[in-house]
């Protein structure tokens, strides 16, 4: 198997773990900020926007994860990028 081959489906089965902390934390706080100019109180909102997932608590933790599972996805993706195009051949030559 050869290096972007193996980049790519590293990058492939990894993305869409990386991407969903992501994707709460957009969402929890763009959803959050909409409902407060509202006046409406969705302070748990905040909660899961911070990490705070009720039982399992990663406020801690929470901003350096996202950093790191950011740099994976953005590096990932620009390694697939810059990595050289192959392309098939076939048995017989495109025709003119």
């Amino acid at each position: 198997m050869n290096r972007r081959h193996l980049l790519r489906r590293v990058h492939r089965s990894l993305v869409p773990m990386a991407a969903l902390p992501l994707l709460i934390t957009a969402l929890s706080g763009s959803l959050y900020g909409a409902l407060s100019a509202r006046d409406i109180e969705a302070f748990w909102l905040m909660k899961l926007h911070t990490g705070n997932f009720g039982v399992i608590n990663l406020q801690p933790y929470y901003s350096t994860v996202l950093g790191v599972l950011t740099l994976f996805v953005a590096c990932s993706g620009i390694g697939l990028l810059q990595a050289p195009w192959t392309r098939r051949t076939s048995a017989s030559p495109p025709p003119n």
